[in-house]
């Protein structure tokens, strides 16, 4: 198994699951993680456990993702759980800025870093109406991983 974060690699050594580096593999046929939340389209949050960034990159080399939710993770309208996003240190105010401006409320998660030494902004009230056209936006923003 290839792992995202160091929690997942924990779980995997407790259960005597041999892990390897992307970087051991030509890819992987599955990917399987959870959500925060998933509308009635599959529109789904995800990052609320700060891995954004592994996530991605095992993602992208995965054949299937898998994502596993159970109806407490039902919305109907996602934004409830606030919006992880995984910054770079130094754009954390330039994201916030322009997160602010797109009419979210951005919080730094405080005292926490990703695996790669990068900053989580927490965006609260976001209307999340157009997932897909939001996500784009967001990721064009210069300093968002």
């Amino acid at each position: 198994a290839v792992s995202t974060s160091k929690k997942s690699s924990e779980l995997l050594a407790k259960y005597e699951i041999p892990e390897v580096s992307l970087n051991e593999v030509m890819g992987l046929a599955v990917y399987v993680d959870g959500a925060d939340e998933v509308n009635h389209a599959l529109q789904m949050i995800k990052g609320g456990g700060g891995a954004h960034l592994n996530e991605k990159i095992v993602a992208s080399a995965s054949d299937k993702f898998v994502c596993i939710a159970d109806e407490s993770k039902y919305v109907s309208r996602l934004g409830k759980f606030p919006l992880p996003v995984e910054v770079v240190e130094n754009a954390r105010s330039l994201v916030s800025r322009k997160l602010l401006a797109m009419g979210g409320q951005p919080e730094l998660r405080v005292g926490y870093t990703t695996f790669y030494g990068n900053q989580i902004v927490d965006v609260h009230g976001l209307n999340i109406d157009q997932a897909r056209k939001m996500e784009d936006e967001i990721n064009k923003i210069t300093g968002v991983l």
